[in-house]
């Protein structure tokens, strides 16, 4: 596996070249979400402007720690109350899963900030997301209520081999091409992690959320 910014930075080039794809059209995005702010601070000086969080109380906290181009992506499941810390904020949110939020983020000054639908394909109940039968109605629905949606994320079950999300992955890139017949506008794929993002890259992400290869193995998380 690979470890560090410039070791993942190249594992990714990698995996693109190997699946005849741009390396430019990858954005690669820390997930801070267990990393010291030491960490944070040298991937920073190493280049990294993508940052992801997952919780909005930590978010908060985390803007104030880096310079103010850093893009901030919220990737965690996102209640209604908290909307207001987050919207602020952020770049992208990864995690638009139901219409109630999609009205919610929709509430403040301005247009609110893109977003990406996040799809259950595992339809496993301790995760957030649509069902994939699903997607295209909320997809609907939030760009009528005036919501850019720009893509799909999707988190696959937990196996111990990256290999064994290339399904999911596989379902999501096919997903969105057939949303994207009516909404073109639907272009991101946001999935991949630490353990499997080389299968993502070559499934078609555009978008890959990288924590633990990043910041070091901090606790449990990605």
């Amino acid at each position: 596996m690979a470890t560090g910014l410039s070791a993942v930075r190249a594992a990714v080039v990698a995996a693109a070249e190997r699946a005849g794809r741009d390396p430019a059209e990858i954005t690669l995005v820390g997930v801070s979400k267990y990393a010291t702010d030491e960490a944070m601070l040298r991937a920073y000086d190493e280049g990294l402007r993508d940052f992801g969080e997952n919780r909005a109380e930590d978010l908060a906290v985390r803007v104030a720690l880096l310079p103010g181009d850093v893009r901030w992506h919220f990737v965690g499941r996102l209640q209604g109350n908290k909307v207001r810390r987050v919207r602020p904020v952020t770049h992208l949110l990864h995690s638009l899963d139901r219409v109630e939020l999609a009205s919610y983020w929709m509430k403040g000054p301005g247009a609110p900030p893109p977003a990406l639908v996040q799809v259950n394909l595992g339809r496993e109940p301790q995760k957030g997301g649509v069902a994939p039968e699903g997607t295209l109605s909320l997809v609907a629905a939030a760009v009528a209520l005036g919501i850019d949606v720009r893509g799909l994320m999707t988190v696959p079950p937990l196996a111990p081999d990256g290999e064994a999300a290339r399904p999911y992955f596989r379902a999501l890139r096919e997903l969105r091409d057939r949303i994207a017949t009516s909404h073109p506008g639907v272009r991101e794929l946001s999935m991949g992690m630490t353990d499997d993002f080389a299968v993502a890259v070559a499934e078609g992400a555009t978008v890959l959320r990288v924590g633990r290869a990043i910041f070091g193995p901090i606790r449990d998380g990605d």
